[in-house]
């Protein structure tokens, strides 16, 4: 509510009454005001107006859209951002797929956790990354927090109708055991603690640390039921090996297959070892394409890979990627020597976009060039000290250097995602809750319909069932709850959150609905299997009624 004396602007900017406004950014002309002038006015309005400056990003989109494009081709302009945007979600797709959830698979197994705790903590954080990052840039800046929202709960209507009737479609399957249960009351607790910040208005750090330990009950939750499950069961089950999927013991086994298209590649193998030249080694590593696999697939698949293949290059130039399911541990003596130049490299040249790596000490030496010094050193020390052949004992390391160097990736893309977003939602005078909803929720659930939809396909339609719900609780705990905690300061503890569009309410009413019907089904229970954990921890040996 305005305060007396007050009036407000349109989309809840407060200037008092009478006068000029002054010269502040609440008071001032918000940014989506500009298509309400004339187009000869446009560029002024952008470059003088503080609340279209664009916070962080290498790119500056309202600039381009409405000082370097003449208005007559607002059209093009507009045309050449939606592929850009689509572009984005590509390399978030990429990096995550192939460089971020790889080296943290290397990482889990490095540190020994069990398939459970890896599963709930880092490859939970590896299939969430775009979101998380997604609703980190977006909770930055107050004028961007109606994205992530819009975000957070699109992407759980997504999901919980869209992507888990597709599976119900493509392989129908009886209903759940009881984890799933356990994963839809936490995940309802977490929209109805979304719920309630946003009748608030803000978030306090209370809350948002509320966020986190929710998930680490959960995942504490995750491992005491399967620790009781083993028990229940006399440990019947041999543990998985260090790399050997764990699968969920009521799920029905894949169909064999008649072909097995990975064993193509048999009669290319060579009889006798021989010892490739450090130059070969580097050009087969840095090749993005499998040309035994590009033969066989279709053209919309070359298509597609066509468009990726400049991404995974410079990603393979960038991000080293440890592999505990090859031999060698994917050792790449030159290019992980490469590495240890482009990796650090990267990471002081994204992290700002690029301030930190541009900062000259003593206004003479730039921070990226003594960068440059002394990872050149330390890589020609390595390449030195080690062979082609073997991996040196530290080769765990490149994991972890990889884990920074993706999530670095991943976080610029994210940035330049948020910030084309406001943009167009200025072009279209959109809320950002709406473009949350759709284009960012779209996008960064694309991926995880897919995988689930290949993972029911292939046999396992209970096991993507529950990836629905696991993935979105990651995304809604640790993306708000970490996203509003790092834009926390000791001066301003709180995160405020206003939402610019009655539709977030629509949205988690939807949200909730969808969830009470997706739980109603499950109301019976087989009673010769009840324990005192089997609200959470499942019904052995039984199954849902």
């Amino acid at each position: 509510m305005a305060a007396p004396g007050e009036a407000v602007s349109p989309r809840g900017g407060q200037c008092p009454l009478g006068g000029a406004r002054p010269s502040t950014l609440r008071c001032a002309p918000q940014c989506w005001e500009v298509r309400e002038h004339n187009s000869s006015e446009w560029c002024h309005f952008i470059r003088s107006n503080p609340d279209c400056r664009l916070d962080g990003g290498f790119l500056d989109y309202l600039d381009g859209v409405f000082c370097v494009f003449p208005p007559r081709l607002l059209p093009l302009a507009v045309t050449l951002y939606a592929l850009w945007l689509l572009y984005l979600f590509i390399i978030l797709g990429v990096t995550a797929e192939k460089f971020f959830c790889p080296n943290l698979s290397a990482i889990s197994t490095n540190l020994k956790l069990s398939h459970n705790v890896a599963g709930v903590t880092f490859l939970a954080f590896g299939n969430g990354a775009p979101d998380v990052f997604s609703a980190v840039v977006a909770f930055s800046d107050p004028r961007t927090a109606g994205l992530a929202i819009g975000a957070v709960f699109g992407a759980g209507v997504f999901v919980t109708t869209v992507v888990a009737g597709g599976i119900a479609l493509v392989k129908p399957f009886t209903a759940a055991s009881r984890p799933f249960l356990r994963d839809v009351i936490f995940y309802m607790v977490a929209v109805f603690l979304t719920f309630v910040v946003l009748y608030l208005g803000r978030i306090r750090l209370g809350e948002a640390l509320g966020y986190l330990g929710l998930y680490v009950f959960y995942v504490l939750t995750v491992v005491l039921c399967t620790w009781i499950h083993r028990r229940q069961r006399g440990d019947g089950l041999a543990p998985p090996g260090a790399w050997e999927p764990e699968m969920p013991t009521d799920v029905e086994e894949p169909e064999p297959s008649s072909t097995n298209s990975g064993d193509y590649g048999e009669e290319y193998r060579p009889l006798l070892p021989s010892r490739e030249s450090s130059l070969c080694i580097l050009a087969s590593a840095l090749s993005p394409l499998d040309y035994r696999k590009w033969r066989r697939k279709p053209w919309y698949w070359r298509l597609f890979k066509a468009f990726r293949v400049p991404v995974e290059l410079v990603l393979l130039l960038t991000v080293p990627v440890v592999d505990p399911d090859k031999d060698d541990l994917n050792w790449k003596r030159p290019l992980n020597c490469l590495h240890i130049v482009t990796s650090p490299l990267l990471c002081v040249l994204t992290l700002k976009s690029g301030a930190y790596g541009l900062y000259q000490i003593q206004g003479i030496f730039p921070v990226w060039a003594l960068v440059t010094l002394v990872a050149s050193a330390l890589g020609l020390i390595i390449f030195i000290t080690t062979s082609n052949e073997e991996p040196p004992k530290y080769h765990c390391v490149f994991a972890f250097l990889g884990f920074l160097a993706s999530a670095m990736w991943i976080n610029a893309a994210a940035t330049e995602l948020v910030n084309i977003l406001r943009t167009l939602g200025i072009i279209f005078q959109l809320s950002n809750t709406v473009l949350g909803l759709t284009l960012l929720a779209w996008g960064n659930s694309i991926g995880d319909t897919f995988s689930d939809l290949t993972m029911a396909r292939q046999g396992y339609p209970r096991m993507a069932f529950s990836a629905c719900f696991g993935g979105i609780i990651f995304n809604i705990l640790v993306g708000v709850g970490l996203g509003c905690l790092l834009q926390m300061t000791s001066s301003q503890p709180l995160v405020k959150l206003e939402p610019d569009s009655p539709l977030v309410w629509v949205l988690a009413g939807a949200l909730g609905l969808s969830l009470v019907f997706s739980l109603s089904p499950q109301s019976r229970c087989c009673p010769h299997s009840w324990s005192p954990t089997a609200p959470w921890c499942g019904c052995w040996p039984g199954r849902w009624g």
